[in-house]
């Protein structure tokens, strides 16, 4: 909200949705109308909060930020830019931050000079934007697009709850559309630093979940690089060709706080 604050063309309003009773007292003026909306649900409603807030939003143009992700002072007119030219969906640049590198206030050059870029994404533009033919590189940290194409799309499958396979299946259905995919110059966001579980233990029942219903509906696997690491713990019989996962045991309580990690700089 801070970064909000600070953009070179603030945003028309600010939706949150929240997954949890949270108290909306002492939140900083973000320079815009802020609306709250409760999204309930029983692990996680990620799928459900993205679609509740895009429908509550006034505006043409949605943009998605997670609410561990800071926007740059230029991410909002950026979008817009694109955006005004052609229709599509933009993915801005996100770097990652150590710990302890957000303090009190907003240091938008010790941000830059201390994040990091994921190593499994392509360079962003230096100015303006550039196709990416991929659609499997829509990621939920930083992204834009019309209202009316999000609702086109069926927003996220709601039936993905908790953790894992919702954005790659929105990315699947967004490839269908036709709607074509742009890196998008000044767009940046920071991730701040938080734990990360490797592999995400925590998340084993909503993980096994939802990759079968990705398998279920595309014929093929999602999230196949923890189902492979759950496989070689002995946790369950699984493989790439197979149809169907076999749980073997669930983990044990020690083996999911062994997979807790801090770290420099984690990417999740």
């Amino acid at each position: 909200m801070q970064g909000l604050a600070r953009q070179t063309r603030p945003p028309a309003e600010l939706v949150i949705a929240w997954m949890q009773d949270a108290p909306h007292a002492d939140l900083p003026d973000p320079g815009c109308p802020v609306r709250h909306i409760h999204v309930p649900g029983d692990p996680m409603p990620l799928a459900a909060a993205r679609n509740r807030a895009a429908e509550a939003a006034a505006c043409e143009l949605l943009v998605f930020l997670d609410v561990d992700c800071i926007p740059s002072p230029g991410l909002v007119e950026a979008y817009g830019t694109a955006a005004a030219g052609r229709a599509g969906l933009f993915l801005g640049e996100v770097l990652y931050l150590p710990d302890g590198a957000v303090g009190d206030g907003l240091d938008f050059d010790q941000l830059d000079a201390l994040g990091r870029t994921h190593p499994s994404k392509p360079p962003v533009p230096a100015e303006g934007i550039r196709r990416e033919p991929d659609h499997g590189e829509c990621w939920g940290l930083s992204f834009a697009l019309p209202k009316e194409r999000y609702a086109a799309i069926g927003g996220m499958d709601e039936a993905f709850t908790g953790y894992g396979g919702e954005e790659t299946d929105f990315a699947v259905r967004l490839g269908a559309s036709g709607l074509d995919v742009y890196w998008t110059a000044k767009a940046r966001a920071y991730h701040q630093h938080h734990p990360v579980s490797v592999p995400p233990l925590h998340q084993f029942e909503s993980i096994l979940r939802n990759a079968a219903r990705f398998r279920e509906r595309h014929g093929r696997w999602c999230m196949d690089y923890w189902l492979g690491q759950f496989r070689d713990a002995g946790l369950i019989a699984w493989d790439l060709d197979e149809p169907r996962i076999r749980v073997i045991r669930q983990p044990s309580a020690a083996e999911v706080a062994a997979c807790r990690r801090g770290g420099e700089t984690m990417f999740s």
